[in-house]
């Protein structure tokens, strides 16, 4: 590629219609031609973060993204990042920090003139130092109530010069109905960008698709760039855990047969606002470990490890395990010598008791007891990235939380938290994922639980991510125009693509 600074954004018909995966594997697709690709998203909704190596929060979905780009992610890659609090309000992360809460009236009412200048500015900085920058929208640039306010889709493409794709999720159904609503309900300028599309998730003979993508260039002027098969098992990280499912398998649970003669079982109670999720894709990808969210205490009976996940709310989520049943089922099960790993979040909901002024501001409240820890919430927030030793492994992780533990005494030091019989508790975000570690802790959970369950000894977190990125590369390879993506990258938007209102067939 000879053009230095190109771009695309990479817009969708709606949430979850792919653009993130699809990103991602542009990224990789442009890598493995030698291309130097950043991944770039202005504005970002998401429970799920990451801390990088300076110590900046950005979504998980862009640092996945500069893995496929194989580049080191940054705050650039993710200046505005907005962590839901509740329906109504988020936390508001610019460039890596938190700097206060607002509600959604306010933030779109107010700061977007100045955080387009600071979003366009951090773009701008990655075009200069990488080939190429694939932009991520979100949701859908028909979102028309928010337009005079948009940082991240058609407003963004304006003021940037960015040709878009819009990506729609055939699997839903409705997608040429997606594909020209979403373009009709654009202004002329805004349209002007908008070079075509891509159809995700289809599933059967593309031919039978054929008509209806030449009708859709005949009424809008615009070709498809490619029609991408459903893909089973691409278990990359989701922006959002507010979209799991209450109750199901952790979508990438590995189909293989269990490494020892037993399953083990796992259960996650989906907590309100649960936040990175993802800690749990690594136990999932273990042959012979069947992961599940669930919301009612019967359906933690037979689970040999409970996992209560990070999340954002944390008196809210006790306040939940309560009203459910879940709390006393988890106390049952560790006074019955049954395990239980709190994680961030979850950590804090063993605690003795939390002292939170900030995040909840409902003061004193009594946590499960479950380890001998005190938790004060801080007004500033913890971004690190630990690194140690447990269970004589190597571990690495990253934490991001507001909760400061105290240890109180009586408990085993486990990963800068605790553990005391059955119970383990932890700040650290992605330890899991270190693959020594993970054996390890899993021998312990078998070993406490009974169960003749024998961890995989060549399983490799790592490794299974890059095939998954891989598979993404793979994907554009094969089934996108990619003469054409290459041409709108370094070209940008033909001009004067037309828009013809729809009449004779």
């Amino acid at each position: 590629m000879s053009a230095r600074g190109g771009g695309l954004l990479v817009a969708g018909t709606s949430s979850d219609a792919g653009k993130s995966v699809i990103t991602a594997g542009i990224l990789r697709w442009l890598t493995r031609q030698g291309v130097r690709p950043a991944p770039f998203k202005g504005q970002n909704m998401s429970l799920n973060s990451f801390v990088t190596r300076d110590g900046a929060e950005i979504g998980r979905a862009q640092a996945m993204q500069a893995q496929a780009a194989r580049a080191e992610p940054s705050a650039l890659m993710n200046p505005v990042l907005l962590k839901p609090g509740s329906d109504r309000s988020s936390q508001v992360v610019l460039l890596g920090k938190a700097v206060g809460e607002m509600s959604a009236r306010g933030y779109h009412g107010g700061r977007q003139p100045e955080l387009l200048d600071t979003v366009v500015d951090c773009l701008e900085q990655l075009r200069a130092s990488y080939d190429v920058v694939i932009c991520e929208g979100a949701g859908s640039p028909a979102e028309i109530n928010l337009r005079r306010t948009d940082i991240v889709n058609m407003g963004l493409a304006r003021r940037a010069g960015l040709p878009a794709i819009v990506v729609g999720d055939i699997d839903r159904g409705g997608v040429f109905a997606s594909f020209f609503g979403t373009t009709a309900l654009l202004s002329a300028d805004d349209q002007a960008l908008i070079a075509g599309y891509v159809v995700n998730k289809f599933r059967g003979d593309v031919t039978l698709l054929q008509p209806g993508l030449d009708m859709l260039e005949r009424l809008t002027g615009r070709p498809t760039f490619g029609v991408l098969p459903f893909a089973h098992g691409l278990g990359i990280d989701e922006e959002d855990g507010l979209r799991v499912s209450m109750r199901g398998h952790v979508r990438e649970s590995s189909t293989a047969a269990p490494y020892g003669d037993d399953l083990l079982r796992i259960a996650v109670p989906a907590l309100p606002l649960m936040s990175n999720f993802t800690d749990l894709d690594a136990l999932a990808a273990e042959p012979g470990v069947v992961v599940r969210f669930v919301d009612r205490p019967q359906e933690m009976a037979d689970a040999d490890l409970v996992v209560l996940p990070g999340t954002r709310g944390t008196v809210r989520a006790l306040e939940w395990l309560r009203a459910r049943g879940l709390a006393d089922a988890v106390l049952r099960r560790a006074a019955e010598g049954r395990p239980v790993l709190g994680i961030c979040g979850g950590f804090q909901l063993l605690a003795q008791r939390i002292e939170d002024d900030v995040e909840s501001k409902a003061g004193t409240v009594p946590g499960l007891g479950l380890l001998p820890v005190l938790i004060r919430f801080a007004k500033h927030k913890t971004l690190a990235r630990p690194s140690g030793t447990a269970y004589g492994e190597p571990v690495t992780g990253y934490e991001i939380h507001h909760g400061v533990a105290e240890l109180l005494g009586g408990g085993e030091e486990f990963l800068d938290g605790c553990r005391v019989g059955p119970v383990w508790g932890t700040h650290w975000h992605g330890s899991l994922e270190s693959d020594g570690f993970r054996r390890a802790f899993l021998r312990e959970v078998a070993r406490v639980a009974g169960r003749r369950f024998v961890p995989a000894p060549d399983t490799s977190f790592g490794a299974l991510r890059e095939e998954q990125l891989d598979r993404l590369g793979d994907l554009v390879e094969e089934h996108m125009d990619t003469a054409a993506l290459l041409r709108l990258i370094e070209d940008g938007a033909p001009a004067g693509l037309p828009f013809v209102a729809p009449g004779a067939p």
